[in-house]
């Protein structure tokens, strides 16, 4: 895994030391033993699967964009098992981040493995509609991260709420970005977000479709949002019920 991990990496134009590598595979170790009770991820048995579809795609802003370059802190919404979280403070030890994840058992691992690896980086275990009015977290983050986590319109008001006026929120999307780009535009605009831009993930050897989305912040979002834990993803705003 560490040998296709810097080799991937090379052929996208940016590479990573061998230390860095090193650490994405012991990460994987880790989260492979856990996988066991925990129920952490899909994608475990083949190493070069597992390390394109979380390894490589968690570092795609870091490996195809400048979007990165001047962050000193960075927030990953919905963590999970750590992607892309885990890989980005691997890869950017200057960067503090913070992992987001609504259970605990998940965010206890996260903080085990950030341990282990000695990493720049903390769990915290909250919802991210309830986290986004802690004066310590709300506004605050230059970069704001999300990976699988919910359709664009409602991820926005997930995480728009945490980005610092000029900073941005960066979607890990799919082919849906096409639609659902202009399905978030009023929420994006409502919670003082500019316009999504959107660039393609290139895979060496991999047909897949995925996308970046880039939503900078211009304005602070009304105190009113997020709302209640829930209601963005069962009534998305500016999106038809139909």
């Amino acid at each position: 895994m560490t040998e296709h991990i810097l080799d991937s990496c090379a052929k996208l134009g940016k590479e990573i030391t061998k230390e860095q590598a090193e650490k994405l595979t012991a990460f994987h170790a880790i989260l492979i033993e856990a996988n066991k009770t925990l129920n952490l991820t899909r994608v475990a048995d083949e190493v070069i699967e597992a390390a394109d579809r979380n390894y490589i795609d968690s570092l795609m802003p870091y490996l195809i964009t400048d979007w990165l370059n001047d962050a000193s802190n960075l927030l990953d919404v919905g963590s999970g098992a750590g992607f892309p979280g885990i890989p980005l403070s691997i890869v950017l030890p200057h960067v503090q981040i913070t992992l987001l994840d609504s259970l605990a058992k998940r965010v206890d691992f996260l903080n085990g493995a950030i341990k282990d690896l000695g990493l720049n980086a903390r769990a915290v275990h909250m919802r991210a509609e309830e986290a986004a009015r802690q004066p310590g977290l709300r506004e605050v983050f230059d970069i704001v991260t999300a990976r699988a986590v919910a359709a664009l319109p409602t991820l926005c008001e997930l995480c728009l709420p945490f980005v610092r006026v000029g900073g941005a929120f960066i979607d890990y999307h799919g082919p849906k970005a096409d639609i659902e780009i202009p399905q978030a535009a009023k929420a994006i605009k409502l919670l003082g977000g500019s316009t999504a831009s959107q660039i393609k993930c290139i895979f060496p050897e991999r047909d897949w479709d995925h996308r970046l989305i880039r939503i900078g912040k211009n304005k602070h979002t009304p105190k009113s949002y997020p709302r209640k834990p829930g209601d963005p993803g069962r009534k998305p705003l500016g999106v038809s019920a139909e």
